[in-house]
């Protein structure tokens, strides 16, 4: 018998008697864990499930894992888009979806601390009760956790104003290979001691340390809020008006979906969007001068030529709008087997995006709709095929290259939100040389000299 054989029911044994949380390693409930939402990269079959109910079962599980050399994969809801909380062959799966309490919210120090497992609309709606803002806002906020978002650094619709999720992040509470309990960050405004270890586990897609708990900033929920919808003939216009936008207005987020991608909304939702237009924009403002902003936004539409403008300062109907944005993904996916990428470039070398998008649609015969948030510069440009026309795979995946090509000849990065994974680690090294790769190997080995958290993806 193999020695790895050997070891496995010993994998299993030493979880039962040391987690309290659930230990799962029936192969069918299994079968539920492998992957997350991006089906195009590989899934491995799982030893076991660990669903920890707290930092102890954390503490626990690495334990056992760095003591049996098993890989870990930590998992939150399952809603990644680049394959880095996939299943590897005999790893123990590390489901934190249990941890999922709000410790507290500081209306006075505008903080919040919270389990990882925390979904983010849930975190939102508890800050909002309290007249708090938790602003990063993924697509998928009812349905991601924190965790998850602070393990790729997600980004959301106020990214151009607000950030991305390091940016609300004050300090994080960590489970590193073999046990070992570590804090970063400071729950103070600003903080220059030493390294910035925080920066590090942000966006490290589970390769550095296990998160069990996070205080983020909150802000005051905005004391106005207004939405514009405008209408393109064609995507270069909309992105004409885009790089015009804040020379009057400093808009939270500007949205924009093209032509198949409204079509796709409309079809799913029923919400009349204007489908002759080439591109729509959505708008959102916020602050005292909100209403004043969607005004001028309105108007540099109407000069790009909007054919439909819309404002409004209600928020429901402002709600409203956004969730056209919102649903995009969902939409495209009913429309066929999707294959998602996450691309940002300079905001004025969009224009050169989309036509490098357009040529990948036509030199390889494939449906591409594309939406994303203009005032970044980040898009997803997202691949809509029939999986089972013989070929479509192929061609889906060399217009996924194409599209990631052209975005590093355009000094731009192959990935804005979502993270690297298993999807997108064969390019790195083209986007930050390969020195500055193996620095990242480096950091890794000193967090995890075993190489047991998720191994293979991110770097």
């Amino acid at each position: 018998m193999r020695a790895e054989e050997k070891s496995m029911p010993s994998v299993v044994e030493g979880l039962r008697a040391a987690v309290t949380g659930q230990v799962i390693d029936n192969p069918d409930a299994m079968g539920a864990y492998r992957r997350d939402e991006c089906l195009m990269t590989p899934a491995g079959d799982p030893l076991v499930v660990v669903r920890a109910q707290s930092r102890d079962d954390v503490i626990a599980t690495l334990r056992v894992a760095q003591a049996t050399r098993t890989p870990v994969v930590t998992r939150g809801a399952g809603t990644g888009l680049a394959g880095a909380a996939n299943a590897l062959d005999g790893c123990i799966v590390l489901s934190m979806a249990g941890m999922n309490e709000i410790a507290s919210i500081d209306p006075v120090a505008r903080t919040a601390t919270v389990q990882p497992g925390v979904l983010n609309g849930d975190l939102y709606r508890a800050a909002r009760e309290l007249g708090l803002w938790y602003v990063p806002d993924p697509g998928s906020r009812d349905i991601s956790t924190i965790g998850g978002n602070v393990a790729t650094n997600a980004g959301g619709m106020c990214c151009a104003r607000y950030g991305v999720t390091a940016d609300h992040v004050l300090q994080l509470t960590a489970v590193v290979p073999g046990g070992e309990v570590i804090t970063v960050g400071s729950s103070t405004r600003k903080n220059t001691a030493g390294l910035d270890l925080l920066r590090l586990l942000v966006g490290s897609e589970g390769t550095l340390g296990v998160i069990v708990e996070a205080t983020v900033r909150l802000l005051p929920w905005p004391s106005g809020r207004a939405t514009v919808a405008a209408s393109f003939p064609t995507v270069r216009a909309a992105v004409d008006a885009v790089l015009e936008l804040n020379e009057s207005a400093d808009p939270t987020a500007v949205e924009l979906m093209d032509r198949t991608t409204v079509r796709a909304v409309n079809a799913m939702t029923k919400m009349g969007l204007d489908e002759s237009a080439g591109a729509v924009l959505l708008i959102e403002c916020t602050g005292g001068q909100a209403a004043q902003d969607a005004e001028e936004c309105a108007a540099r539409a109407r000069k790009h030529g909007a054919t439909e403008v819309f404002h409004t300062s209600d928020p429901d109907e402002g709600e409203a709008l956004m969730l056209a944005r919102r649903v995009a993904f969902t939409a495209l996916e009913r429309l066929g087997t999707t294959l998602l990428d996450d691309v940002c470039v300079p905001v004025h070398r969009l224009p050169e995006l989309l036509a490098a998008i357009d040529r990948a649609a036509e030199a390889n015969s494939v449906v591409i709709g594309t939406f994303g948030h203009a005032a970044d510069g980040n898009l997803h440009p997202t691949i809509v095929f029939d999986a089972s026309e013989a070929g479509a795979l192929e061609r889906a995946r060399a217009a996924f290259d194409a599209i990631v090509s052209a975005t590093l000849e355009l000094d731009g990065t192959i990935s804005g939100e979502h993270g690297i994974g298993s999807l997108k680690s064969a390019y790195l090294s083209q986007q930050v040389g390969e020195f500055e790769h193996s620095l990242m190997a480096g950091i890794k080995a000193v967090f995890d000299p075993h190489g047991v958290l998720n191994p293979g993806r991110g770097y």
